[in-house]
């Protein structure tokens, strides 16, 4: 070849894998309690950081508040922050001792008087909170705050007097459910996929299953999202799909859907990384730091779902 006083091309780079891409976006983007996350998850990070990131948000009545969930600000704590709370330390096989100790001296702190939880507490008011989340005086018992809190509870054999009355009720929500919506049945999911009484709950989970079917609340094929309709309140384009509510393949759920349904929305879960390295936030965003803080969240629940439908990430 004739010398022609160029420079050599450099090398084609090699394809970034989808872990180095979202690991760039965390790093660039996340709190430090994700990064912390990721690096547990994805890196042999320890359990330990990700607990001392955690405890920021933790407050004097055990209870955790200061945006832990992105859409509630402000400093106080709220069930869905200590339901996140508890999500992360079950995450890193922590939740149990002390800390959970005082994490249900909360829950029973600001208990229905059916048992159960309320999404948010009337001290929310005051403090930035996203335009779809009410802030009533005298707020109901709900299975979205309490479902996640018991099921995760029960999965770590913590006993404590606050669960009977709260498993209670939570096995009255959903058996009795009859409508519901996508954020509703997943935590209906996350409480039968734990609870103990194993034969009650996949006999209501195979109810719930067809419920879902019957009523769209997933969509089954990602290249026709408009032959599924968005849930009423929820953002447009605020789809739920089989992965949504089978997060792993052990999940009472995943019986809802058969393997080729389940493919696809796994493949369209891959396909959804962006350009940046990060997966996007559905939901309806109404501020632009709420945006920045969940999207890393999304991105490491993107990848734990593949990782555990042993999709390659790396």
């Amino acid at each position: 070849m004739a010398e022609t006083g160029a420079s050599p091309l450099p090398p084609t780079p090699p394809a970034r894998s989808p872990l180095a891409r979202a690991e760039h976006f965390v790093w660039l983007t996340a709190r430090v309690l994700e990064q912390r996350l990721f690096a547990y998850h994805f890196l042999n990070g320890s359990a330990d950081p990700v607990e001392t990131a955690l405890d920021a948000y933790r407050n004097a009545d055990g209870g955790y508040g200061h945006a832990l969930e992105p859409d509630l600000r402000g400093p106080v704590s709220q069930p869905l922050h200590t339901g996140h709370a508890l999500r992360v330390l079950d995450a890193v096989g922590r939740c149990g001792g002390q800390r959970v100790e005082r994490v249900c001296r909360y829950l029973t702190s600001v208990t229905t008087p059916e048992g159960a939880l309320p999404a948010i507490h009337p001290s929310q008011r005051g403090y930035p909170a996203a335009p779809f989340i009410p802030i009533p005086d005298d707020p109901p018992s709900e299975l979205l705050a309490t479902g996640p809190v018991v099921g995760l509870l029960h999965r770590n054999e913590v006993w404590h007097a606050w669960l009977f009355r709260a498993t209670d009720f939570c096995w009255q929500a959903v058996e009795s459910m009859q409508r519901s919506h996508p954020y509703e049945i997943q935590a209906a999911v996350l409480f039968l996929d734990s609870v103990p009484d194993r034969p009650r709950a996949e006999a209501v989970a195979d109810r719930l299953g067809r419920l879902v079917r019957e009523d769209r609340l997933v969509a089954l094929d990602p290249d026709r999202l408009d032959a599924f309709p968005v849930a009423p309140g929820y953002a447009p384009g605020e789809h739920h799909f089989p992965y949504d509510y089978a997060k792993t393949p052990t999940s009472l759920a995943r019986a809802w859907f058969t393997d080729d349904e389940m493919a696809r929305s796994l493949d369209f879960l891959a396909g959804e990384q962006q350009e940046d390295g990060g997966w996007p936030i559905r939901w309806r965003q109404w501020a632009p730091g709420t945006a920045l803080e969940a999207r890393p969240m999304v991105t490491i629940e993107a990848l734990r779902t593949l990782r555990a439908y042993e999709r390659s990430v790396s």
